[in-house]
Parts: structure tokens; C-alpha cells; sequence
């Protein structure tokens, strides 16, 4: 087998059968499987790793797959993650709840491996054209936020999820209120509230953040550019200061907001193999060993201290 990064599958199911058939199927498939028999167990784990897609059964004990699904899909990083519900129930009501929980499809129990597998490559095969799509517009200083009419974000490029995280919106699936008034009093075209911009914060504590209205691009979805005054800035220091180029500044950058290499890869358009390149090269000028070292040295200087 090539040495190609193998996509992540997160089976989430109490039944330790289930799991076992599916861990077998799914690995002799080529996939990289992870594993949680419990809601909770799963909301835990993709806060350390982010799957490329999610089997979730829909009835479990305590926190049950849609609620589990719901709260995944209010975690920025896996807005556009698919979900696949996995359940024995066929009524329309459950089909309805699992989608409305943000599920893109289901099967039904006893599961049919072929099935699973077929269904997964063609979800993925989606997914990786809307992360396509959504990089090119990052690269291209696109940093893009869709919401509804009420406000809810319905999905963002890499690099504004990150952006919101900044100004205190990490987690949350809705703008602040002050910026849904905004939205609401642009689109109705009230004179005296219309402005092209605004700046906001979703806390107190959070960075500020500019919003720039595109306009509607469907019934009930409306497109904002956000931008982080002066956030080009921080790549220009490490670079000065640190003797960078352009693109390791942009990779220590990224490292220094925490985030993982396939996490910085997905941000900035390339392979993991190549943000652990740069990140060698940017440990051997920096003079440092490992992660954590490179990490403090550039938040000391982004600190200024």
C-alpha cells in the first residue's frame, strides 16, 4: 500500500459487535478507524483528532447520536465534516431528526459492509470538493462565513473558522446579535442601520473582527468576508525577527495557535508531509528541537516580551 495519508472513519456505537465488524470492514478497506461507544467518548476525541467522516448510531444510551451529532457539528473545525447515521429505525420522523441534526444520510441496521464503504467514498469524495473549494477561496484571501437568514453559520473557509475562534467565537454556531441585526437590517434595506462593514467580537475578551456583507447567494443563505485587522502583521514579524520565509512563518504561525499538522495543512493548501518539512527547516533555523519549543519562542515574540 502507498505510503498516501489514509482517510479517518469515527464509528460511534454502543454495540461492541457493531463496532468490531465495522473496525474490520473499514480497515480492509484502507481506512484509518477510530473508536467511541458513547456520545460523550466521541465529543472528547474530536477535540484531539478530526475524522474525515462519522458513523454515528442513533440510538445509544445517554447522550443518543443526534444530540451527539448536533453538538459535533457546532465544533468549527468539523462543520463540514459528513455524518452518516446508522440506525434500525426507517420511520420518516427519525430520517428527518438525523438530518436536521446535521446528517447527510443513513443506513439502516443490520448494516451491509458494502454498503457502508460505498456510501463513505461518495461522502467523501463530496467533502473533498467543498474543502477544495473552500481552500482555494482561503488562498485567494477569501476568508468566507455562510448563514442562514437567523444568523446560524452554516459553514466557513478554513482560515475565517479560525479567525472566529480569535475573536471569542470558538464553538459557536451563530453570530453575535448586534451582527444579526446588522445582516437582518442590510438585507431589508433600513436606511439609517445600512452599513458595507462591521467590526465585532463575540466576547468581551475576544479579538476584533471585520465583517464585510458579499450578499445573498441563496434563499436562505447570506455570504460575509471576514478580515482580522492587521492580521498579516503576525507573519511579518516571525519572518523579520526569525529569518523565515514566507510560508515557514505562515506554518510557525498556525503552530503557535495550537494547531496540529494536518490541521495547518488543511489551512494552508498542502500536504502534511510538506508543513513537517517546513517544520524541520524552520526548527533547524530557530535552533530548536521540538514543537513546544519553536511554539514558545514565537508566541514570546508575537507577545513582544
Amino acid at each position: 500500500m502507498s505510503g498516501a495519508p489514509r482517510d479517518i472513519v469515527l464509528v460511534v456505537d454502543d454495540s461492541p459487535g457493531t463496532l468490531g465488524m465495522l473496525n474490520e470492514t473499514l480497515e480492509t478497506a484502507g481506512f484509518t478507524v477510530l473508536v467511541a461507544q458513547t456520545g460523550a467518548a466521541a465529543l472528547e476525541l474530536v477535540d484531539r483528532v478530526t475524522p474525515d467522516i462519522v458513523l454515528m448510531d442513533a440510538l445509544m444510551p445517554g447522550l443518543d447520536g443526534f444530540e451527539t451529532c448536533r453538538r459535533m457539528k457546532q465544533k468549527p473545525g468539523l462543520s463540514a465534516v459528513p455524518i452518516v447515521f446508522m440506525t434500525g429505525l426507517t420511520e420518516t420522523e427519525h430520517v428527518i431528526r438525523g438530518l436536521e441534526a446535521g446528517g447527510v444520510d443513513y443506513v439502516t441496521k443490520p448494516v451491509s459492509p458494502n454498503e457502508v464503504v460505498a456510501r463513505i467514498g461518495v461522502h467523501l469524495a463530496s467533502a473533498r470538493l467543498t474543502r477544495s473549494a473552500h481552500l482555494a477561496l482561503d488562498t485567494a484571501g477569501r476568508y468566507l462565513i455562510a448563514v442562514n437568514n437567523d444568523g446560524d453559520v452554516l459553514w466557513t473557509t478554513p482560515q475565517a473558522s479560525l479567525l472566529i475562534e480569535k475573536a471569542g467565537g470558538g464553538g459557536r454556531k451563530s453570530l453575535p446579535p448586534a451582527v444579526t441585526a446588522w445582516l437582518r437590517a442590510n438585507m431589508q434595506g433600513q436606511a439609517a442601520s445600512r452599513s458595507a462593514e462591521m467590526t465585532a467580537k463575540w466576547h468581551d475578551e475576544g479579538e476584533t473582527l471585520q465583517l464585510s456583507l458579499i450578499g445573498r447567494v441563496g434563499p436562505d443563505e447570506l455570504l460575509l468576508r471576514c478580515i482580522a485587522p492587521g492580521g498579516g502583521n503576525e507573519e511579518a514579524l516571525l519572518r523579520s525577527r526569525l529569518s523565515l520565509t514566507s510560508r515557514e512563518a505562515e506554518v510557525l504561525l498556525w503552530l503557535s495557535r495550537g494547531k496540529s499538522n494536518r490541521d495547518i495543512a488543511a489551512i494552508l493548501g498542502l500536504s502534511p508531509r510538506t508543513v513537517n518539512k517546513h517544520l524541520e527547516l524552520t526548527f533547524e533555523k530557530l535552533g530548536v528541537e521540538n514543537r513546544a519549543s519553536a511554539t514558545a519562542l514565537a508566541v514570546r515574540i508575537l507577545q513582544g516580551t
